[in-house]
């Protein structure tokens, strides 16, 4: 492959095979858009959003052009939530909701607020490093309604309505957990593994009716969750928080290829594209952004 200048200025990429000229096609010049990510006029509502994965995807979407329904337990999460995303796209659309989606009637606060959308993000989702001999009951009973019933009752809501209107988008946020499942984090483990079997038995349900059903696993993300869980063991060390992250990485997910906890928006990025229109071939998927910790090449 050589590249070649026409008399106009543009670069050109041409195959050379036997001296002929087979195929001339334009090389993008820095800075220049193959793809355009375009969610213009979509309702879009991203649960956990306060935070996190959520609110990166949420940033995401309003980005995408997106109106954006954004999702947690405390009016000031949510307003300042709302204003970071402004702040990153000052022409966003966005709407604030305050409900409990772990429970049912927080549930019915955000369907009677936002009827009907176009994407559904089914991120919300709680975890911790408790030893499996330590989880009561009642602990794993609250994962499983934030992890996991929250987004099924959202879905069962949301989901007939792009079915009628022939196009919708559902994800859930699993994790790489959810198929690796740690030894120090069982009760999170089961409730991801039950994420992706809920998203790939919803997607088949929908078959034929232009509503893709999709699954992200990410894998140890940098955020403020994470910072937390990591709080005590950085000010051991003296590393700073990105420091630490990064070696519970190394030491607690040797298998990961980045050697690095992810950032917020490199995950934020799938979910984007799973929510827009050029993904509509992609549906009953589980897709691992995880820096490589799941080491096989298929799920």
């Amino acid at each position: 492959m050589r590249l070649f200048r026409l008399n106009s200025g543009q670069k050109c990429a041409v195959k050379i095979w036997l001296r002929k000229t087979l195929r001339c096609r334009p090389v993008n010049q820095p800075g220049e858009k193959t793809m355009k990510l375009d969610l213009t006029g979509k309702v879009a509502v991203v649960s956990g959003s306060t935070s996190g994965i959520g609110q990166g995807i949420a940033a995401g979407l309003a980005k995408a052009g997106a109106t954006v329904v954004v999702v947690g337990r405390k009016q000031r999460g949510v307003d300042d939530a709302m204003a970071a995303i402004a702040t990153q796209t000052p022409t966003a659309s966005l709407r604030g909701v305050v409900a409990d989606l772990s429970t049912e009637d927080g549930v019915a606060a955000l369907i009677a607020a936002v009827p009907t959308a176009d994407v559904l993000v089914n991120n919300l989702g709680i975890f911790n490093d408790k030893d499996f001999f330590s989880v009561p009951d009642d602990e794993w009973m609250h994962f499983y309604n934030v992890n996991v019933l929250s987004g099924v009752r959202l879905a069962r809501h949301y989901a007939p309505g792009m079915t009628e209107q022939g196009w919708g988008r559902i994800i859930f946020v699993s994790s790489e957990s959810g198929v690796a499942i740690p030894g120090d984090m069982i009760n999170y483990g089961v409730t991801k593994a039950a994420n992706l079997a809920v998203s790939h038995g919803l997607a088949k349900r929908l078959a034929g009716t232009g509503v893709t059903v999709n699954a992200i696993l990410p894998g140890p993300t940098f955020t403020d969750g994470l910072k937390e869980m990591l709080a005590d063991a950085a000010a051991q060390s003296g590393r700073s928080a990105r420091e630490q992250a990064d070696e519970f990485v190394k030491t607690s997910r040797p298998s990961s290829i980045i050697q690095r906890a992810a950032d917020v928006e490199e995950v934020a990025n799938l979910a984007v594209y799973l929510a827009s229109p050029l993904s509509s071939a992609t549906t009953g998927a589980a897709l691992r952004v995880d820096g490589g910790v799941v080491d096989t090449l298929t799920m």
